[in-house]
């Protein structure tokens, strides 16, 4: 697509689309990003801000064919930048301030085979579109199951082979969740597990968590999950001393065992530059005491408890008794997750899960979702 118009001033380029849009590019950005000044094999670039002007001034500029022309004051090369690359930086942009994940706080009322993105394992595996679809899906909701997954030693790598790249951390690549004696994580036994995220006490927080069902009890063990975004925004418009509390208060996370000594701080609600939460770290298997000041301690605690009270309302919980040969993947900065009791003395319940980095989850989903190469329009 074409601009319909340009305007020009010495410190601003401004482009109209056939859509009405304007989009207004100062004389710096459009210097710092001209195609003479990145590799053409990397596309890096070769130079630095400050081998730039620090003032450039458009002398002129004009609409081309198949692109814009720049003229500058002084000795500064002509710059030209293609209307095709001006139009994927507008849908960027786009993109950046479109509307963030899709929340959900009615879990209870909330099926997984129904309300979130489902796919077999084959056809992921062979259709393009179906597997992107179900990972843009996955990033949306923050959760998403696999069916018709074999029950092999190497089924959940297969399968998340299609998804991102698996995070190996000290509990290996792959981890088996069932009952042990005296388990070093309470995770390996048979007791009930409150709504959590896993592994705060790590640098880096793994971004997704798989779960393959092997063997399932016909008696309790259902997962439980819940949003954890729509809790901290839930916090954030009912109490909102609360929620700037945990946002600002940082928590140490503490994991002890035989052969791993972990610790991070972290604050239980992550924001980004804009205020939007970004990740939700609650585990009170691994929290460690907090170094605070009395009147810090208690207006922590007072915030604590309420985040707390509230991940125990049912109406929150989407709960699903995993069948065998299902993969249940979620992202672990977002979604809380836990499970009902079980008794693995009279019905076995195995569990395979692994993690994975949150960028590969992400970077998958963008490649799935370029042009294809040599494909028409």
């Amino acid at each position: 697509m074409r601009p319909a118009r340009l305007d020009a001033s010495p410190e601003l380029l401004t482009l109209e689309w056939p859509d009405g849009e304007r989009q207004g590019l100062t004389a710096l950005w459009l210097l710092d990003n001209a195609p003479e000044h990145r590799d053409a094999h990397s596309n890096q670039r070769l130079i630095d801000i400050a081998d730039l002007p620090p003032a450039p001034r458009i002398r002129a500029a004009c609409l081309e064919e198949d692109g814009v022309r720049i003229d500058w004051e002084g000795p500064t090369a002509t710059v030209r930048l293609s209307t095709d690359w001006l139009a994927r930086h507008r849908a960027s942009v786009r993109a950046a301030a479109a509307p963030g994940p899709r929340r959900w706080l009615d879990g209870a009322r909330r099926d997984l085979l129904r309300d979130f993105a489902v796919a077999a394992l084959p056809t992921l595996a062979a259709e393009r579109a179906a597997r992107r679809d179900w990972l843009e899906r996955l990033l949306a909701d923050g959760l998403a199951l696999i069916t018709a997954v074999p029950g092999t030693d190497t089924g959940i790598l297969e399968a998340m082979a299609l998804v991102g790249q698996v995070q190996e951390t000290n509990y290996g690549r792959v981890f088996e969740v069932r009952s042990v004696p005296q388990p070093e994580n309470l995770a390996y036994s048979d007791l009930g597990l409150g709504l959590h995220t896993d592994n705060p006490y790590r640098e880096p927080v793994p971004g997704f968590q798989a779960l393959h069902a092997l063997v399932v009890s016909p008696e309790g063990g259902d997962s439980l999950f819940a949003d954890g975004f729509a809790l901290a925004e839930d916090l954030r418009q009912r109490d909102p001393d609360a929620f700037a509390t945990l946002a600002r208060t940082p928590v140490p996370f503490h994991y002890r065992s035989r052969d791993a000594e972990l610790y991070a701080q972290r604050p239980l609600i992550e924001l980004d530059c804009r205020g939007e939460v970004i990740a939700v770290s609650y585990n009170s298997r691994s929290i460690a005491p907090l170094s605070l000041e009395p009147g810090a301690l208690a207006r922590f605690y007072q915030a604590y408890r309420r985040f707390a009270e509230r991940l125990r309302d049912p109406a929150l919980m989407l709960r699903h008794r995993l069948a065998a040969g299902e993969i249940v993947v979620f992202d672990n900065r977002r979604i809380l997750h836990g499970r009902t009791a079980f008794s693995s003395a009279r019905h076995p319940r195995h569990l395979r899960g692994c993690y994975l980095t949150g960028d590969s989850v992400r970077s998958t989903a963008a490649l799935l979702s370029r042009p294809i190469e040599g494909a028409h329009a």
